[in-house]
């Protein structure tokens, strides 16, 4: 496969770049979606605030008629 130490130097250094750039993705990627679901979670994106499941149908009503 390889012949020599410097090709095998060579190959590790590039296994573990890639493996870093992968982690770096996951990461990048992973706080994107906890930053969403923080936002979704307050209300920030939603001027009225979150409502839950359970009172959403008596909160919209009451939001409607006022």
């Amino acid at each position: 496969m390889y012949s020599s130490e410097l090709e095998l130097r060579v190959r590790y250094e590039e296994l573990r770049r890639e493996a870093d750039r992968h982690r770096l993705v996951r990461e990048a990627t992973e706080g994107q979606r906890a930053a969403r679901r923080a936002a979704a979670r307050s209300g920030a994106n939603d001027p009225e605030g979150r409502v839950s499941r359970k009172r959403n149908r008596w909160a919209r009503a009451r939001r409607a008629a006022a």
